[in-house]
């Protein structure tokens, strides 16, 4: 066969998908005309999940709940402490939790790309050849190029579905980063409070140590006098042991804190030094509370559970739409010849549709009740996140409430015991009281200076949590607003 015969054959083809597309592009209009009419098929507009509400926080009369106030961005910086700041800004920029989230949100971001890639034509091209040889006859090599188009018009929005449920994951995933961020931020600051409160009582115990130290010296000099026996000795050096077995455990714990406090900021445990300070120059702040309303559309992760069920719906609405029939649109051009350099002189096109109608396929109604199922399970989810960030409000206020009455409490208890602690030691010396006594007093005396500072550091402890649960600064949010 010559190729003016080849190439006569694709011009006749041509012809005939040139004849078919003027029918083609009829039963695409008459498709989209009918469009305005099957609005709906999708399922429902999407509606913000019924969940429990409250009308407002419980009366704490030791905390100050303003309504009216808003809350900052930079809330730890009002603690006074310039060092608890450096260390926050240094886990904002080094925390691995915190990339791995901004890593996830890029992947999500990615995936609107790839999920509107699908609203586009695909466009392929290629060049082959195909040599024959028969018995008796030479070799002959045909070269041929050719290339489609093909693309499937979204007429229902199946397409745009998905790329709406992939902006709602996009939008979940960046709630997701700023529950990390407000999360890292509270550990830094309780493990940086934590490591305070250990280096005022070391101190206490170190004090505490060194007075029992002043009583053995009494009591030695008292038995080289011959007026208490060795054993009352050897009790207040079995004393000592336990005070110093106490303080190695309190330094044992700050330097696991310390490495704690270096994984949150990105760095090898043992490379960070904290120097000591004392847990009290921390300022013991206000927080303004807000109302409940106002925590359904601040607080990250619950802003981040309704884009989840706006995903789930989505895809719900998504499935629902694959019933309808989808048109294809394809377009064909190609050229062959037995000599490499008339390969592109001459070009056959062709063009075709098809309009697919599923009429029978179990698959498309198994998957509408997997999504749907989908649906109902994102929703629980949702009104278990709000539940749940209610209790973590109100256990915030009653543990600060509380903490906070109980301060006045244990320092009127020190104070005291720190009295009867020095007439007992003035007495010591002129073998007024027992050994007994001092112990007593010694011991309860210590317990109350270090139940003082537990109670401090639970106070700011307490703080960091009560911004926590009532989203950390973070901005409101509309779920709504993105959808299409």
């Amino acid at each position: 066969m010559s190729s003016q015969n080849v190439h006569f054959d694709y011009r006749k083809t041509a012809a005939a998908h040139a004849a078919v597309l003027p029918r083609s592009l009829v039963l695409l209009v008459m498709i989209i005309f009918l469009l305005p009419g099957c609005s709906g098929l999708g399922g429902p507009d999407y509606q913000r999940p019924d969940a429990p509400a409250k009308q407002g926080w419980s009366e704490a009369p030791g905390v100050d709940v303003s309504p009216q106030a808003t809350i900052q961005p930079d809330w730890w910086t009002g603690f006074g402490d310039p060092y608890l700041n450096e260390l926050i800004d240094r886990a904002i920029a080094g925390n691995l939790d915190i990339r791995i989230l901004a890593a996830r949100t890029g992947v999500a971001r990615a995936s609107i790309s790839q999920a509107e890639a699908g609203l586009m034509p695909t466009l392929s091209g290629g060049l082959g050849t195909d040599t024959t040889k028969s018995s008796g006859s030479s070799t002959t090599t045909q070269y041929s190029a050719a290339s489609d188009v093909i693309w499937e018009a979204d007429i229902w929005g199946k397409v745009r579905k998905g790329v709406e449920a992939q902006e709602a994951d996009f939008k979940a995933s960046e709630a997701d980063w700023r529950a990390g961020y407000l999360v890292i931020v509270s550990e830094v600051a309780t493990a940086y409070f934590q490591i305070r409160q250990f280096d005022e009582q070391i101190r206490q115990q170190q004090k505490t140590l060194d007075r029992n130290r002043q009583i053995l010296d009494i009591y030695e000099h008292m038995h080289g006098e011959g007026l208490i026996p060795q054993t009352q000795v050897m009790q207040q050096q079995a004393e000592i042991n336990r005070l110093q077995i106490g303080l190695m455990d309190l330094q044992r714990l700050r330097k696991l804190t310390e490495n704690g406090l270096a994984t949150l900021l990105g760095m090898p445990a043992d490379s960070l030094r904290v120097s000591a300070a004392d847990i009290r120059s921390v300022k013991i702040i206000d927080v303004p509370a807000g109302l409940p309303s106002d925590l359904v559309a601040r607080r990250p992760d619950i802003i981040a559970a309704e884009y989840r069920v706006l995903q789930a719906h989505d895809l719900e609405g998504q499935a629902r739409l694959a019933r309808l029939p989808s048109v294809s649109l394809t377009g064909k051009a190609g050229s062959a010849s037995f000599d490499l350099v008339d390969l592109l002189k001459t070009w056959t096109y062709g063009f075709s549709s098809l309009v697919s109608i599923p009429i029978f396929d179990p698959n498309v109604q198994a998957r509408i009740k997997v999504s749907e199922a989908q649906t109902r399970v994102a929703e629980e989810e949702y009104r278990r996140t709000v539940v749940g960030a209610f209790e973590e409000v109100e256990n915030s206020l009653t543990n600060l409430d509380s903490h906070k009455q109980q301060m006045a409490e244990f320092e009127s208890r020190r104070q005291k015991l720190d009295t009867v602690s020095k007439q007992i030691y003035a007495q010591l010396a002129e073998g007024m009281v027992s050994q007994l006594e001092v112990f007593e007093v010694e011991r309860t005396l210590l317990d109350a200076e270090q139940e003082g500072l537990v109670n401090h550091w639970q106070i700011l402890n307490d703080t960091v949590n009560l911004y926590k649960a009532l989203g950390g600064g973070w901005p409101s949010e509309v779920v709504a607003d993105i959808t299409h």
